[in-house]
């Protein structure tokens, strides 16, 4: 996800990569309750974030490429389910555990 621009003030725009489609978003703050929400609205991914959002079971995991100093720490169970699932490559993430501040984000398919 790379913010491109704030058009108005809480209106994030942004573009996501997946599969060699690359669609610029747009949204505001507070519209989706996490990134696996929106990615699942707007790209219609089949079994991606298989436990609802609860962290669990790695099925939404995103490579976030950092274009700010914003990328908040992993939250709630994502370290642990993470590292059971071995993957430990820096920036990779739980969607359904970020909110996004402007970042640049790969979904892994």
């Amino acid at each position: 996800m790379e913010l491109l621009t704030e058009t108005k003030k809480g209106t994030i725009v942004f573009r996501v990569n997946y599969c060699d489609e690359e669609k610029v978003i747009e949204t505001y703050a507070g519209e989706y309750r996490n990134l696996m929400v929106l990615l699942n609205e707007k790209f219609y991914l089949e079994s991606f974030g298989e436990c609802s959002g609860m962290g669990r079971c790695c099925t939404c995991v995103v490579e976030i490429k950092v274009t700010t100093n914003n990328l908040a720490g992993l939250q709630r169970n994502e370290a642990s389910t993470l590292h059971k699932a071995g993957i430990h490559q820096a920036g990779m993430r739980l969607a359904c555990q970020k909110t996004w501040e402007g970042d640049t984000i790969i979904v892994s398919p």
